[in-house]
């Protein structure tokens, strides 16, 4: 049995190792990419046995992200003119933040009403007669003195009155007359002055009782121009015209025809309801239709009489109520309003007690249609519902913002300011919110002049958690 001598082995694994490298040489020589290729083998040998990998001279840093950079937290969102369009961002929704007086405030429900004894005017027939012509439709808009009836007198009242007038008005011609013929011969002295003196009081006598008799046509509802034209015509009169009255001191003035274009700033009535028709026999004090004017409304709050120290303190500090149209487009807010009164009394079953605030309404349409007549339209309704915040306590100096500018994002309250397209997430602290406004600390997050994104900040912030971070072109290998 042949025994290899441990010598010999030392010499022959020498002389094989040696010939293993003279080879590699060689072939490095030969192909280059062999050698990295052997060599990064060898590296990841030695790091899968736990040695430490070499340090990285790259200038990129693999740790964690700084802001904004790639693989790290994304802050801010990148809109296109587009994309604002879709969110409702523009010049009236980009809000620039400045520091304002916030009052807190308690909403209470409100109705919108008509003002008692001058938004509703009721028509009734002044005399006996019989409707003659109906000039006026219902829904038509009419102006104080426009004619609305004609109605033929069958008054024996107003028949006997206006006999007496023209009986009393021939008198007092023939009289006056008579003092003329008389003054004459008293000049050459044919007559005593007693004689003068004494038709001079029965002409004055006269006067008196025609006034009188004058006062007594209009008491029953003859205008001035009527009375004149009895006496002047000498004819009584057969028909009467019922005429629109005035609000301020319900006056009928002189008659109108429908014809009578009115400027626009004059006020204006609509024939809501119309109680007869033509040819029907009436009696004084017939209703014969009901006139509105809608320009002067009234807003009734439904308060409790716990709320009544809130509402006398709003009062008396003229702090003003802010109504709320939720029905209308983007809720529309009126603000200026002044509560005028406070009820008396607590309605004993609901528990409610009324208050009220004056409400200007602007006409929306005023036109002619196709038949000729003048339609109008106000932008407030009888009956129409609304809340009102009323102001509870007054903060000065604070940023306000709409509570759609603000979301909430976990533990953190969030605003997106402005930089160039993009939204930048800021983190703020609120110190109220409610479901409209929301009132931010002046801590430093936010400064007068940024401009901020004043609605769909729900909708940024589900665009920033949706965004995905670019991927890091160094990630996997080293330099």
């Amino acid at each position: 049995m042949n025994t290899v001598q441990p010598g010999s082995l030392r010499r022959s694994l020498t002389l094989g190792f040696l010939l293993l490298l003279s080879a590699l040489g060689i072939s490095s020589m030969v192909l280059p990419d062999l050698r990295q290729r052997l060599i990064t083998q060898f590296t990841g040998m030695v790091a899968d046995k736990g040695a430490a990998p070499p340090q990285s001279t790259d200038k990129h840093d693999h740790g964690e992200a700084p802001h904004d950079e790639p693989g790290g937290p994304i802050d801010s969102v990148d809109l296109s003119a587009t994309a604002m369009k879709n969110l409702g961002l523009d010049s009236q929704t980009l809000l620039t933040i400045s520091r304002a007086t916030f009052f807190r405030s308690v909403t209470i429900p409100a109705v919108v009403v008509e003002r008692p004894g001058r938004t509703r005017l009721h028509i009734s027939a002044p005399l006996t007669g019989v409707v003659t012509q109906i000039h006026v439709l219902p829904g038509e808009a009419v102006v104080p003195g426009t004619v609305l009836f004609e109605i033929r007198l069958t008054h024996e009242e107003l028949v006997t009155a206006q006999t007496q007038f023209l009986q009393t008005l021939g008198e007092l011609e023939v009289e006056s007359r008579e003092i003329t013929r008389l003054e004459a011969i008293a000049e050459t002295g044919a007559l005593s002055a007693r004689t003068l003196l004494e038709r001079r009081y029965a002409r004055d006598r006269l006067q008196a009782l025609l006034r009188a008799q004058a006062e007594a046509l209009r008491l029953h509802g003859l205008t001035d121009e009527q009375v004149d034209g009895i006496a002047t015509e000498r004819r009584l009169l057969r028909s009467l015209q019922v005429v629109a009255p005035s609000l301020q001191d319900h006056s009928h003035g002189a008659p109108k025809t429908i014809e009578d274009r009115p400027s626009v700033d004059q006020q204006v009535l609509v024939l809501e309801h119309l109680e007869v028709d033509k040819g029907e026999a009436v009696e004084a004090g017939t209703p014969l239709g009901t006139l509105t004017c809608p320009e002067d409304l009234l807003i009734e709050g439904h308060a409790y009489a716990e709320d009544r120290a809130l509402l006398s303190q709003a009062a008396d500090a003229g702090w003003s109520p802010v109504a709320i149209f939720p029905g209308r487009s983007n809720e529309e807010r009126l603000s200026g309003l002044q509560i005028q009164r406070i009820g008396l009394e607590v309605d004993p079953v609901t528990r409610i007690l009324p208050f009220y605030l004056e409400l200007a309404n602007p006409r929306v349409r005023d036109e002619l249609n196709s038949s000729g007549q003048r339609i109008v339209e106000w932008k407030y309704l009888q009956g129409e519902r609304l809340e009102l915040m009323v102001p509870a306590e007054k903060w000065s100096d604070q940023i306000v913002l709409p509570a759609a500018a603000v979301v909430r994002d976990g533990t953190d309250w969030l605003v997106f300011r402005r930089n160039g397209r993009l939204f930048e997430r800021v983190a703020v602290h609120v110190l109220h919110a409610d479901s409209r406004d929301v009132v931010i600390a002046d801590d430093g997050c936010l400064f007068p002049g940024d401009v901020v994104a004043g609605r769909s900040a729900a909708q940024l912030l589900m665009a920033l958690r949706g965004q995905t971070a670019p991927v890091d072109p160094h990630a996997g290998h080293n330099h």
